[in-house]
């Protein structure tokens, strides 16, 4: 029987980032998922042809606009949310085994 090498363990980098797009898209992916169902929730209870802002007359227009506001808002509140978390975690030691 052949006998065959153990394989090398990988070199383990000790400053490893991650690509920019990598860390963008963790950030933003889950808080568009959230956002639409944090949309979804919302606007099963609130009707958008009755939304006052300020407490001046009804917001007249077509809803799919309100809808979209509104989940772009979630989405860089949750966004927002998502990366200053990123940011204070900083780069750790990893972890222990």
């Amino acid at each position: 029987m052949p006998s065959h090498p153990a394989p090398e363990p990988a070199p383990r980098a000790t400053n490893s980032v991650r690509p920019f797009r990598e860390r963008a898209l963790l950030i933003l992916w889950p808080a568009f998922v959230m956002a639409g169902v944090l949309d979804a929730l919302v606007f099963v209870v609130v009707d958008p042809d009755t939304l006052h802002f300020f407490g001046l007359e009804p917001v007249k227009g077509a809803a799919s606009a309100a809808y979209s506001i509104f989940f772009l808002v979630f989405w860089l509140v949750i966004s927002t949310s998502s990366a200053i978390t990123h940011l204070l975690e900083g780069p750790g030691p990893g972890p222990r085994r």
